[in-house]
């Protein structure tokens, strides 16, 4: 794998519409992407503290590109996703922390989990992913 290809992949990550919402960070290497967000207040339910979707989105986020990171010609598809959430976010930065665990021909297991500032773990989850027929291509923000 290409540090051209993990860069590309970066980009097209945050170019997505919904990134424009939530401001994250990404990093990605080979098998293993880290994706962070600043808590803000308005992902919090009526608890106040961070809903359970903003820990999927880094969970499902950092696990998808471990995962794409070994595919250099398609899009993977997220086909399953377990989530486990364990304590409560209320201020800081989260970080969704994937490894890919296993591929085969065509089928990737990834791990996840989400830490605060201070590494303390409030969830984790694993995934399924697969690619699928859409090439990584520029019009789909797969470019430096």
């Amino acid at each position: 794998m290409s540090e051209t290809h993990f860069r590309k992949l970066e980009n097209m990550y945050l170019s997505a519409p919904n990134n424009e919402y939530y401001h994250p960070a990404i990093h990605i290497s080979e098998g293993h992407a880290e994706v962070s967000i600043a808590v803000r207040p308005d992902f919090f339910h009526t608890a106040n503290a961070v809903h359970g979707s903003v820990y999927f989105k880094l969970m499902d986020d950092a696990a998808f590109f471990a995962a794409n990171s070994l595919v250099e010609d398609a899009f993977v598809l997220t086909t399953s996703f377990t989530v486990y959430l364990t304590r409560p976010v209320t201020e800081g930065t989260m970080t969704g922390i994937g490894t890919v665990m296993n591929r085969s021909r065509r089928l990737i297991i990834a791990e996840a989990q989400v830490v605060t500032a201070d590494g303390t773990v409030v969830a984790r989850g694993s995934g399924t992913f697969m690619p699928s027929r859409m090439p990584l291509t520029p019009a789909i923000g797969y470019k430096l």
